[in-house]
């Protein structure tokens, strides 16, 4: 379906209703070296109401939550110039939609791909409408359970939809506690779909965890700085922490890609000759000495005497000859 690790910068609101703003966040995203960046599409009219009861007082600028949306859209045309843009700096373009108008919006506009926020997963009317434009799906599982993501699995699969999972938590930011990275393989085994994971822990750290754990996806949120106002700004990476982790991720994918076979060890030859040691005396010692433990040292390099491997070997022995202190110790000095 798509390069791993597929790296998924969202903005979500942190434009705060600015186009400007937002096309700002267009340049900066493009140079952190991530594949695609994620809106999402409100149209108050028709995803919300004034009856909406979530975050209502986090704003001095809005009186409700529906005014809050309102803020955040953006005519059609703007979004053209939106979609215009990502594509002239390489980035995807990735949406969100919550209504089946803004899907109408998206399909003229030319979405790469769908995201499925937590709260819509079980939303079957906003999926059958997704299903039937034949684009890649991408479902954050944040607010379901098994038994719900089983529905819309099976939903999925009836449409012959692609899609793939993100575990993720519904949490702002999201404590370690929460993360749920063991939920990674668990979304893996039951599903056998490309798996990733929907990140708001503002941490660098767990998107490196995620992808080390098999994370195909990584989506995180970013943010010119975490003191801007905004529901996600605090539960988001800076544009310099974005590129800390783009670089880091494909450090780790590349060392999952090429792993290592502990039974061969040729490539180390060289190396070991020059580091492991040869067994040598730590004193003068005179002929028909016997050998005990405490007249032995090892050296550097390999080679030039018994390997100190093999002390056990030279312990109760005679000597033939006598050796000076740091002198290396071979089968011929023994009888």
């Amino acid at each position: 379906m798509i390069a791993k690790p597929y790296l998924i910068a969202e903005i979500a609101q942190a434009h705060e209703g600015s186009l400007g703003i937002l096309h700002s966040y267009i340049d900066a995203v493009s140079k952190t070296g991530v594949q695609a960046i994620k809106f999402q599409m409100h149209i108050a009219e028709a995803e919300s109401s004034v009856h909406e009861p979530f975050r209502v007082k986090f704003s001095r600028e809005d009186d409700t939550r529906f005014d809050y949306w309102k803020r955040m859209q953006f005519s059609l045309n703007q979004w053209k110039g939106i979609k215009t843009h990502c594509d002239e700096v390489g980035l995807d373009f990735i949406c969100s939609p919550f209504s089946n108008l803004a899907v109408d919006w998206l399909e003229e506009i030319g979405v790469k791909i769908y995201k499925i926020g937590s709260g819509e997963v079980n939303n079957l009317l906003l999926l059958e409408k997704i299903c039937a434009t034949g684009k890649p799906i991408i479902i954050s599982s944040g607010m379901s359970s098994f038994e719900e993501l089983d529905k819309t699995v099976n939903f999925l699969k009836s449409k012959n939809a692609q899609f793939s999972i993100l575990q993720c938590t519904t949490a702002y930011p999201t404590k370690p506690e929460q993360f749920g990275l063991n939920v990674i393989k668990e979304l893996k085994d039951r599903y056998d779909v490309p798996i990733g994971f929907s990140d708001h822990s503002a941490k660098v750290a767990t998107g490196i965890a995620a992808v080390a754990l098999g994370a195909e996806i990584l989506e995180f949120h970013v943010v010119f700085h975490r003191d801007i106002f905004g529901p996600d700004a605090i539960a988001s990476l800076t544009i310099e922490e974005t590129k800390l982790l783009v670089e880091s991720v494909h450090e780790i994918q590349l060392s999952m890609d090429n792993p290592i076979d502990k039974n061969n060890n040729n490539q180390f030859k060289e190396l070991k000759s020059i580091f492991e040691k040869s067994l040598a005396v730590n004193k003068d010692l005179p002929i028909n000495h016997v050998i005990t433990f405490d007249d032995l040292e090892s050296k550097k390099p390999k080679g030039y005497g018994i390997s100190a491997t093999d002390f056990r070997k030279v312990i109760g022995k005679k000597l033939n000859k006598q050796k000076s202190q740091w002198d290396f110790l071979n089968e011929e000095d023994l009888e």
